[in-house]
Parts: structure tokens; C-alpha cells; sequence
């Protein structure tokens, strides 16, 4: 008897050590991933440290580790060994990392990183472990810094609630894009009045608390999903209040300093209700205690197994950054290239500028401005040459806008999609303190083609990288005096475009050319 308890406890000191081994080779194949992508772990660190948007992003790395360290118990009863179906998904998000770093859209690289992590852990240990863990290795998509681009439709939400809040209390408004007047003041939503760094934290903190508190789908996704609307109304109400309160105290509170302490409180009662809520349909009753698992699935592949999976990985993964080290040598530097507006353009002939307004562009390798008329009101062209592109000095860029916030002169109070020569345009409405207003036309000229969405031209840039080529392109803004009905000013900019296209896309072509590929 003695003797069987002997093995049995000698059994179990073996499958100890040898899960302790397997743990050491994960640990080991995730610090090597973080070595070999150690830029991309840098840029999501700075985003966390300068944004308080993001600045939760340190935190979710430690929670991950946490909810997988509670998992410990059950992870003792899996099977472990190697998955190698998991490196094609490591090949696929490799591809999808160098795609997103040769377009330099930083989201794409820290996101294919983040689920990289997942995929590792797959290919060392197993579908089985992975499918448990799948929670604390999602969840690490919180860390990624993204949302950015709810940013605007965010902005235009609240100020629509806001106004129609306003309305029904009274109070009599002129609203006009993201701006809107009342009889104590003129008011706007910026971006930091947007509420999508309370969205961003509310669903984190939501989502975190419906894995913890619920185990029923239904339950988990109800409150997910209250976690992401109830902030958005929550925040269209503090909107709404802030305005009310400087309206009634004659514009003496809620501005300044005390506009952000009266947001940041009442975002702090409304995630406490909104958890408080959570209580109402909470599981009471205890989890059944799992099933035991044969004795089959307590075996751990050999450290030699593991290690090579692991290692096989790391091949995969490490060709990402190699590739485009390799892509970056390749493509020869930047230069300046002769880049001169015609002087005519069909029936268009070029004239004095008729305004100081300038969109702002970051970084750009040469700005081009002529402004052209055909007897009539003219219009303006503004063009922004990119060459060679890297991080802040990028065509396709959120920091790229036609007026920034807070502009002191300036202001852009909406901005959509419009049609003009065949070609799809951003169309802005500009006015100025002075009393003057532009009605713009935005568009960007990539590796042969005019687009308008940043996602188009970021996934031209990477397809013209990818073959060797420099990432050449340019930022267009055609202006034009625009007066209360802007049919006049949008027929003058499409006319003027259908002349512009086609040499302004031989100038540039030829740009890229005489700069180098």
C-alpha cells in the first residue's frame, strides 16, 4: 500500500514538474515575442503614458495575468501539447503586422501583436488550454489603444442630444454642425466633450465585470451592451448639464477647470449605478464543481515538444520585422521633387490667392498653393507632397484636418461625403470670426489614385511598400468663396476638378517618379 501511495505521489511530482516546464517554455516564447516586437510594445507604452484616454492600457496586461492565475486549478487537469495548426494563424497575423507597418497605421501593428499572443500560446500548449484561457488572452485587446474613430460621430451625437435637450426644456438654439448658439453663449463639442474616453473605459470596466459576476451568456452580452450605450446617453446628459449650469449661473460655473471635475464625477455615479444595476440579475447560486478530467488529459508533452513549437513560432513571427527592415532598405530616401502648379487648366487661369486660410498638414514634404478663376468666383488649390512617409509625418492622418479644435479664427462645422467629377470628396463648410466662408473639397492622391478615406489610401500605401516602392502621395484641398446656398460653390469645385484631375495626376506620378522608387 505504502509502496502505491510512493508512485502515486512520484507520478504526481512528474506531471508537476513537467507543467511547471511547459509553463517556463510559454513564459519564455511570450517574453521573446515581446523582445522581437519590442517597438510595437513601445508605441502602445507611450500611447498609455501621454493619453488619458488610454492610460487604463497599463493595467490590462496584470489583469490578464490575474484572471489566467485563477484559472490555475482547472489548467492542471488539460492536456498540453503543441497545436501546429496555430502557425498559420501566426503567419496570417504576421502578414497582417507588415501590411499595417508598411502603411504605418500604428492600431493595425499593436493589434496583430496583441493577438499574436493568443496564437503562441495556442501553438505551445494546446487548443485545450488556449480555449480556457480564451478570456484572459482576449481581453488583452483592451490594451490596444483604438476608438479613436468613434471620435467624431461621438461629437456630432452629443450635440445633437444635447440641442434637442435644450429644445425641450425651452431654451431657443441655433445649431450648426457641432457648433450651437443659446442666448448666454455660444457653445461647441470638441473632441475631449465627445465621450468616447468614457465609452472606452466603460466598456473595459464592463466587460471585465461581466466575466466576473455572471456565467450565463445572456447575462455577460446584456451587460456589455449597457456598458457601452449607457455612457453615451450618460454623457449626452452631462452635455447638457454643463451647458445648463453656466446658462442658468450666467456663464460663471461649469467652464474651465469645473467642466472636466463635473464630468469625470458624474461619470464616476453613473458606473456606479451602472454596476449597482448589474446586481439585479446577478448568479447566486454556486458553480457546479467541474467535471474530472480522464486521466489521459493530465498529460503534458515533452519540454522538447513545447520548446520547439515554440521556437517554430518565433520563426514565423520573426519574419514580420525582418521583412520590413528589409522593405525600408529598399526603398531609396526622400527628395524634394520640382513640383509646380500650371499656370492654365482648360478655361481656369491662375490669379492672386483670395484668402490666408491653410488646412493643417503635418509633416509634409512640400506645400504647393495656387488659386485659379475662370471669370468667376475662384477657387484655390492647396497641396501637401508626402515622400517617404514615417510617424508624424504621415498623408493619412488624423492629425491632418482642415481647421483644428479650438482653432482662435476658424471653425469647420461639418464635414461629409460629397460627389464631384466622378470622384468621391470630403466637402467641409469653413467660416471665420472675420465673417468670411469656404466651402472645401478634401481629397488624397496615392500610387495612381484619388481617394478620400484614410483606410484607402493607408492600404494603397502598404500595397506600393510591399512591392518595393516608396510610399509617395499627397493631400488635396480645393477652396471656394461659398455663400447660403452652396449649390453655386459645389458646382464651381466640380468643374474645376474634372480640369484638375487628370494633369494634376500626371504632375504627381511624375513627382514620384523623379523622386526616386
Amino acid at each position: 500500500m505504502a509502496q502505491a501511495g510512493a508512485q502515486v505521489m512520484a507520478a504526481a511530482a512528474a506531471a508537476g514538474a513537467a507543467r511547471r516546464r511547459a509553463l517556463a517554455v510559454v513564459a519564455l516564447g511570450l517574453l521573446a515575442l515581446a523582445a522581437v516586437y519590442h517597438e510595437t510594445l513601445a508605441s502602445m507604452a507611450r500611447i498609455w503614458w501621454r493619453s488619458e484616454t488610454f492610460a487604463h492600457g497599463f493595467l490590462i496586461f496584470p489583469i490578464s495575468a490575474w484572471l489566467v492565475w485563477r484559472q490555475r486549478a482547472t489548467l492542471a487537469r488539460l492536456p498540453v501539447a503543441p497545436d501546429w495548426r496555430a502557425l498559420a494563424a501566426l503567419a496570417l497575423l504576421t502578414a497582417g503586422w507588415l501590411a499595417a507597418r508598411q502603411a504605418d497605421i500604428l492600431v493595425g501593428e499593436q493589434l496583430a501583436f496583441v493577438l499574436m499572443v493568443p496564437a503562441l500560446v495556442w501553438l505551445a500548449a494546446g487548443a485545450a488550454v488556449v480555449r480556457r484561457l480564451a478570456f484572459p488572452l482576449g481581453f488583452l485587446v483592451f490594451a490596444v489603444p483604438m476608438g479613436e474613430a468613434l471620435v467624431p460621430p461621438m461629437m456630432d451625437f452629443t450635440a445633437d442630444f444635447t440641442v434637442a435637450l435644450l429644445r425641450l426644456t425651452g431654451i431657443p438654439v441655433y445649431q450648426e454642425g457641432t457648433f450651437f448658439s443659446i442666448p448666454t453663449g455660444d457653445w461647441s463639442v470638441v473632441e475631449g466633450c465627445s465621450g468616447v474616453r468614457y465609452l472606452i473605459a466603460s466598456v473595459t470596466l464592463g466587460t471585465l465585470y461581466a466575466y466576473l459576476t455572471y456565467r450565463a451568456f445572456w447575462r455577460r452580452a446584456l451587460m456589455v451592451a449597457l456598458s457601452a450605450l449607457v455612457p453615451i446617453v450618460a454623457n449626452g446628459l452631462r452635455a447638457y448639464m454643463i451647458v445648463m449650469i453656466a446658462h442658468l449661473s450666467d456663464m460663471k460655473l461649469a467652464l474651465g477647470v469645473d467642466h472636466f471635475i463635473y464630468g469625470w464625477v458624474f461619470f464616476g455615479i453613473v458606473m456606479f449605478l451602472l454596476f449597482w444595476l448589474g446586481t439585479l440579475w446577478q448568479e447566486r447560486d454556486a458553480p457546479p464543481a467541474p467535471p474530472a478530467a480522464p486521466a489521459r488529459a493530465c498529460r503534458v508533452a515533452p519540454a522538447a515538444r513545447l520548446l520547439a513549437a515554440a521556437a517554430a513560432g518565433l520563426v514565423v513571427l520573426g519574419t514580420g520585422p525582418a521583412t520590413a527592415a528589409w522593405l525600408d532598405r529598399s526603398v531609396r530616401a526622400a527628395v524634394a521633387p520640382p513640383l509646380a502648379l500650371p499656370a492654365r487648366l482648360g478655361p481656369w487661369q491662375a490669379t492672386d490667392e483670395f484668402t490666408a486660410f491653410a488646412p493643417r498638414y503635418v509633416g509634409p514634404l512640400l506645400t504647393v498653393r495656387r488659386a485659379y478663376t475662370d471669370g468667376g468666383a475662384p477657387v484655390l488649390v492647396h497641396l501637401a507632397w508626402y515622400s517617404g512617409q514615417r510617424q508624424g509625418a504621415e498623408l493619412a492622418s488624423s492629425a491632418n484636418v482642415l481647421v483644428p479644435q479650438k482653432h482662435p479664427v476658424w471653425r469647420q462645422p461639418w464635414e461629409r461625403d460629397a460627389e464631384g467629377a466622378g470622384l468621391t470628396v470630403r466637402e467641409a463648410l469653413l467660416r471665420s470670426t472675420a465673417g468670411e466662408t469656404l466651402l472645401a473639397w478634401r481629397l488624397m492622391w496615392v500610387d495612381g489614385r484619388y481617394v478620400s478615406r484614410p483606410l484607402e489610401a493607408k492600404l494603397l500605401e502598404a500595397w506600393a511598400a510591399l512591392r518595393g516602392r516608396r510610399r509617395d502621395g499627397a493631400g488635396v484641398v480645393l477652396l471656394t468663396p461659398a455663400g447660403e446656398d452652396l449649390g453655386e460653390a459645389r458646382a464651381r469645385l466640380a468643374a474645376f476638378l474634372g480640369e484638375l484631375r487628370g494633369p494634376l495626376g500626371t504632375l504627381l506620378a511624375r513627382a514620384a517618379g523623379e523622386g526616386g522608387a
